[in-house]
C-alpha cells in the first residue's frame, strides 16, 4: 500500500505554475477526483496539456471555468465556450495541436525522443515558427516533446502497486501521458489487490505510476 496517497498529500504536492497533462476525452476518463484537488487549493497559472477541454463543468474545463489555466495545449475547444471566450479575449494562451499530433509528442517526451516529424499542419497556422525538414525531397514540420511536471490520470481498476487497466475509451490519453511526466497519480474507480489485473490486461504498468489515490468522484 505504499503508493496510496491521500488528498492533503497530493495538495503538498502542488504549486502555481505547474505544467499538468490531465488524461480524458471529452471527459471520458477524466481524474474529476484529482481536478477537485486542484480547485480546492487554488492552483493557479497552470500550463495544462490535456485533449481537449470538456464542458464548463466536465473534466479539465472546470479548471478553465475557474480561470485556473495560462496556457493550453489541446486539439480541440469548441466543446467548452469558455476557453474560446478567455481565448479570443487573449486572457489565454492557447496552442492548438492536430490530435495525432499531440498524441505523439506526448509519446515523444515519454521515450525520451527530440521530437517527430509529420507532414500535418505544412502551410497551416500550426507550422508558424516551426523547424521544416526534408526528407528525400518531402518536407516535414518538427514537432518537439511535450512533458509536464505532474500528470492526473483515471483508471478503471487499479492495483495497490500502481498497475492500471482502463475499460474501453477510457483509455484514451492516459497510458501515453503516464510515461511523459516527472510524477504521476492515478485515480482509482476500483482499488484492488496486486495480481487480480491480469497481466496480459495491464494498460499503464505500475512502474510507471507514482501514487494512487482513490476518493475521488
Amino acid at each position: 500500500m505504499k503508493k496510496m496517497i491521500s488528498a492533503e498529500a497530493i495538495a503538498s504536492k502542488l504549486y502555481d505554475g505547474m505544467t499538468i497533462m490531465i488524461g480524458g476525452f471529452m471527459a471520458n476518463g477524466a481524474p474529476e477526483g484529482l481536478i477537485d484537488i486542484l480547485l480546492a487549493h487554488n492552483i493557479k497559472d497552470i500550463t495544462l496539456i490535456t485533449t481537449d477541454t470538456g464542458t464548463p463543468i466536465t473534466g479539465s474545463g472546470r479548471l478553465i471555468s475557474e480561470r485556473r489555466i495560462k496556457k493550453l495545449y489541446a486539439s480541440h475547444v469548441g466543446t467548452n465556450p469558455e476557453t474560446g471566450s478567455q481565448m479570443n479575449a487573449g486572457e489565454l494562451d492557447v496552442e492548438l495541436v492536430p490530435q495525432g499530433t499531440l498524441a505523439e509528442r506526448i509519446r515523444a517526451g515519454g521515450a525520451g525522443l527530440g521530437g517527430i516529424l509529420t507532414p500535418t499542419g505544412l502551410g497551416t497556422l500550426v507550422a508558424e515558427n516551426k523547424q521544416v525538414i526534408t526528407v528525400d525531397g518531402e518536407d516535414f514540420l518538427l514537432e518537439k516533446p511535450l512533458r509536464a511536471d505532474l500528470a492526473f490520470i483515471r483508471g478503471s481498476i487499479v492495483d495497490t502497486k500502481g498497475n492500471v487497466f482502463y475499460k474501453k475509451t477510457t483509455q484514451n490519453f492516459n497510458p501515453l501521458m503516464a510515461t511523459a511526466a516527472d510524477l504521476v497519480i492515478v485515480e482509482a474507480e476500483k482499488l484492488v489487490d496486486v495480481g487480480q489485473i491480469e497481466p496480459e490486461c495491464v494498460h499503464t504498468p505500475g512502474l510507471f505510476v507514482d501514487y494512487v489515490y482513490q476518493g475521488g468522484k
